[in-house]
């Protein structure tokens, strides 16, 4: 192998100095701050208490059933209303750990959560990504005021790392958020898709891609059947959701 290459000389480089940093500042983890072992992102504490959604399960919404037995099947809203996308699929519940890192990650500017949050997706979903096997990955997009209060988009950074993990290309400004909208907490589901309504737009006609959609937190889904429809009426071939943690109730 030829060293002459200045990628092959970087990726080197980049190395001996990532094992240097070890060295000198030992990782820590970014949830708890408890040391870690070589190469992982979290430590096994707090791994040890993300609640992996299982079966029974809605089986396009990924909502968790109350019953610790049974199939998969679909959930009451899902039935009543099938959403557009596919389906949607989880690292985990939104409890303790997964609740944390999304606090941190979303409202207190930790935004170098990206990567190992995006690692905890990428091998949690690895399966039902590959079998969908999406041309694009599109974030959940924030509307321009909201983007600058907080000044990054933390499903745009999840989508990037995982988008390079998986190399698959991130479009980023395809699915647009054009109007503001009032916060979803404490709504319902009806009220969360009434106030969706409308909110979102695509910056330029698809021709038949199957897109992945990526976010943090799934709760009622509403956001997700907006931007899923949004972007089938744009032209998409399938949308899928893979989001970080699924909250237990529709709300």
């Amino acid at each position: 192998m030829s060293f002459n290459s200045p990628k092959i000389l970087w990726q080197i480089l980049r190395q001996e100095l990532i094992g240097l940093a070890d060295l000198c500042f030992p990782p820590i983890c970014p949830l708890c701050r408890q040391a870690l072992q070589a190469s992982a992102l979290f430590c096994s504490s707090c791994l040890e208490t993300i609640t992996p959604v299982v079966s029974p399960r809605c089986s396009r919404c990924d909502l968790p059933f109350a019953a610790e037995d049974g199939s998969d099947h679909l959930c009451q809203a899902c039935l009543q209303d099938p959403p557009p996308f596919l389906w949607a699929k989880s690292v985990g519940l939104y409890d303790e750990t997964l609740r944390r890192a999304v606090q941190k990650f979303k409202y207190e500017g930790d935004f170098n959560l990206d990567r190992p949050l995006a690692a905890l997706m990428k091998e949690a979903l690895q399966g039902p990504i590959d079998d969908f096997s999406p041309d694009l990955l599109l974030p959940v997009p924030l509307y321009v005021t909201r983007l600058r209060q907080r000044s990054y988009n933390q499903a745009l950074l999840l989508a990037k790392s995982l988008g390079r993990s998986r190399q698959v290309p991130v479009a980023a400004q395809l699915l647009l958020r054009i109007r503001p909208t009032p916060p979803q907490i404490g709504l319902k589901a009806v009220q969360r898709r009434r106030n969706l309504r409308g909110a979102f737009a695509l910056s330029r006609p698809l021709q038949g891609e199957r897109v992945l959609l990526v976010d943090d937190v799934m709760t009622t889904g509403a956001t997700a059947r907006e931007c899923s429809r949004t972007l089938l009426d744009g032209g998409a071939g399938e949308v899928a959701v893979a989001v970080l943690a699924r909250a237990r109730l529709h709300g």
